[in-house]
């Protein structure tokens, strides 16, 4: 499986890795992806953008496969919404609720990934 962040996305997105001419506009909608996880508290705490090809997911975020598959598909579905929305009301609504669906469960596992019990064992 393709590991590159970008390739991966591209692929998705129906543009072949070779394809470059989309580049800036793809990494830019990536990195747009990777703030809004940054905020959710996904990923490294120094932030994440990508500038070509060569970072991977295992850069991005490793552990709960989980989290990491939601987050690719998250990375894609805001791409896709940025770079190529759909040409239908219905289509874009729908694609608009998945997001936030995937915002929110995204947030929840970090949080049962992430919690720590406040109550002290005797």
């Amino acid at each position: 499986m393709e590991q590159s962040i970008l390739n991966t996305v591209k692929k998705i997105l129906g543009l072949a890795p070779e394809e470059t001419v989309f580049d800036l506009d793809v990494i830019t909608h990536i990195n747009t992806a990777f703030s809004t996880l940054y905020q959710l508290g996904v990923g490294p705490d120094a932030g994440f953008a990508i500038e070509d090809d060569t970072l991977t997911w295992d850069d991005f975020i490793t552990g709960d496969i989980s989290i990491v598959n939601a987050c690719k598909t998250y990375v894609y579905l805001r791409t896709r919404l940025l770079f190529d929305p759909p040409p239908t009301s219905f289509a874009l609504q729908s694609m608009k609720e998945q997001l936030t669906e995937y915002e929110w469960r995204i947030s929840a596992l970090r949080e049962e990934s992430n919690w720590t019990s406040t109550t002290e064992v005797v």
